[in-house]
């Protein structure tokens, strides 16, 4: 126990330390999201109901896989404008390829997903090669892509799913046996426990600053408990949904492409500096270009999940509030506009704050416009805060 004690004092003090040099990581949007959370639950008693949390859990996972692609932009400093309109192209060329012209469910998927990895190539060579900013590029693709959208739907303008169909299952499968979800929480908690160890192994080997032992314990302890919580939620109601099982391997993954990789080091370095990247011998058309793939990639499985929710897609999708919802996501999640600061996991606790809104909204009768109100602020003071984050980092010689 004294042990214990002493790695949570030690994980308290360096806490504190990134606090004073203006490294808030993901505390703001904790708090924010506990606030959400415990003002919901005072006003309607069923919004932390194991019902209303795995079906949150499904609601996060269609904007939130495009909010993953949009972090890796703005992790460059740019932003891409065009993920809603690729998220619906993706959607339109599934549905007509597998309803109306019956190409088999795998291979009409695998086409959609690959006309976003097409799409976002496209924009990331041309924004590389010009030099145009990433905005006017892909403000040129959200109109284009819409276009052929709307074209590949045709006359008919909406198109149904098949309920049983495969993607049609991604939102609607549960696994019912307890144990897949017990077995997710403890895979988690160990891969946090080996890859903070390894760090810190290599980083002691080296002579660099790093984590105690204990402060890894501790650090797997709560994740372990975070874990394990969720998993008795989504067990008490249908169990682990797929969708967000694969949401979470996703994500997982490319945190791993971005923090473990070359690549990943290289679109930081990007962030920081294209000049300084380009005088290092890094290939900035090679990344940029990368990085626009990627978010075009997400955008396509995004819009896939998006139209698995509702069975259909028409000429609406990927219009009205996704792209704001995808990018407000990202920038309170922690990701900064500024470039070379955030995570995939970002997006996954800025949707859940957002998310978590519009289902506290909904469960209590709220007028939707306060919703857009509330969301607005929370991503004012986001951006406030990342700019202040930036300001501390510059004070401290960091930035």
């Amino acid at each position: 126990m004294r042990g214990v004690s002493r790695g949570a004092r030690s994980a308290a003090e360096a806490v504190r330390r990134r606090l004073r040099a203006g490294e808030l990581g993901s505390l703001p949007v904790v708090l924010v999201l506990a606030v959400v959370w415990i003002t919901f639950q005072c006003l309607n008693q069923n919004f932390l109901s194991p019902r209303n949390l795995s079906n949150l859990s499904v609601d996060i996972v269609g904007t939130g896989l495009i909010a993953v692609g949009i972090v890796f932009v703005l992790l460059l400093g740019q932003l891409d404008l065009s993920v809603g309109s690729i998220s619906g192209l993706a959607a339109a060329v599934f549905a007509v390829l597998n309803v109306n012209n019956g190409v088999p469910e795998w291979l009409a998927l695998i086409v959609a997903v690959l006309v976003g990895t097409v799409a976002g190539t496209v924009q990331g060579y041309s924004i590389a090669r010009t030099r145009v900013p990433a905005f006017v590029v892909t403000l040129a693709g959200l109109l284009t892509w819409n276009g052929l959208m709307l074209a590949v739907l045709g006359d008919s303008g909406t198109v149904n799913l098949d309920e049983n169909g495969l993607v049609a299952r991604l939102t609607s499968y549960y696994f019912a046996d307890d144990a897949v979800a017990y077995g997710l929480a403890a895979v988690a908690a160990a891969a946090v426990f080996l890859v903070s160890d390894r760090a810190r192994r290599r980083r002691r080997a080296v002579g660099m600053p790093h984590r105690s032992l204990r402060a890894v314990l501790v650090r797997t302890g709560g994740t372990a408990v975070l874990a394990f919580s969720v998993a008795y939620a989504l067990n008490r109601f249908q169990g682990l949904p797929l969708a967000l099982l694969v949401f979470l391997v996703l994500v997982a993954v490319l945190d791993l492409v971005l923090r473990r990789t070359h690549h990943g080091r290289q679109v930081y370095a990007l962030g920081g500096s294209i000049e300084a990247s380009r005088r290092a011998s890094i290939d900035v058309t090679r990344v940029q270009t990368a990085v626009l793939a990627t978010s075009g990639t997400m955008a396509a499985i995004g819009g896939l999940f998006l139209a698995s929710r509702i069975t259909s897609v028409s000429q609406t999708s990927g219009s009205g509030v996704l792209l704001v919802n995808a990018i407000a996501a990202a920038v309170i999640g922690g990701t900064s506009l500024f470039g070379g600061r955030g995570t995939t996991w970002s997006a996954v606790l800025g949707m859940l704050v957002i998310q978590s809104i519009a289902s506290g909204m909904a469960i209590t009768d709220t007028p939707p416009a306060v919703q857009f109100v509330i969301t607005g602020g929370v991503l004012f003071a986001a951006v406030v805060v990342d700019s202040l984050s930036r300001r501390s980092h510059e004070a401290h010689g960091r930035a």
